[in-house]
């Protein structure tokens, strides 16, 4: 009886899908199923401001604290990083799709632009962050590495900034997705007004 009853539920199990060989298509394909959060980088300052939004952003190390952030190198963002000495790294939470939509250019707006009537406070390096963000880190640029077609820009994190809680933005499947409660959802929930900076 227990032979047959493990013989059936082989017998049911889903076939798993084919190899793939890596070529540019499948590898994005199989990275859209990857959730990642989603991050402002800011940069520079005055009229030369700009900045990206990036789902590629992890730690690198906690001894020192570092982390790194990717981005494309025909980037309109790229040359200006190169010249600049600092960054930082802005967590979004999960109101602010609309930042991650400005910063990735859909909204056609360039370099300072994008800071525009946004709630933007300066950190300690000058560079600018997002008030109103779950998390900001103040880096140094400790390296900048090209490999292929992105570069990887190594930061030593030098201040960070923890805000309010709410839930994390995420990029999933090639769409925006969130974890946790966003300031609105909280707010109807407890009868509280949604927090603004």
């Amino acid at each position: 009886m227990v032979a047959s009853v493990v013989e059936h539920s082989f017998a049911r199990a889903p076939q798993p899908a084919p190899v793939a060989e890596a070529s540019e298509s499948t590898f994005r394909a199989a990275m859209r199923e990857l959730a990642r959060g989603v991050c402002v980088v800011t940069f520079g300052a005055g009229n030369n401001r700009t900045g990206f939004t990036a789902t590629s952003v992890t730690s690198l190390s906690a001894d020192p604290p570092s982390l790194l952030a990717c981005l494309h190198r025909s980037s309109s963002s790229y040359g200006a990083v190169r010249r600049s000495l600092s960054f930082a790294v802005n967590l979004l939470s999960a109101d602010q799709q609309e930042y991650a939509e400005l910063f990735a250019g859909r909204s056609g707006l360039q370099g300072s632009e994008r800071y525009q009537g946004g709630p933007w406070r300066p950190l300690p390096s000058g560079v600018l962050c997002l008030a109103n963000s779950i998390a900001a880190f103040d880096c140094e640029i400790e390296d900048l590495i090209e490999r292929h077609t992105h570069a990887i820009l190594i930061g030593r994190v030098r201040h960070v900034f923890i805000g309010a809680g709410s839930g994390a933005l995420v990029y999933w499947r090639g769409d925006y997705d969130q974890v946790g409660w966003s300031h609105d959802q909280i707010a109807r929930a407890t009868g509280r007004s949604p927090l603004r900076a």
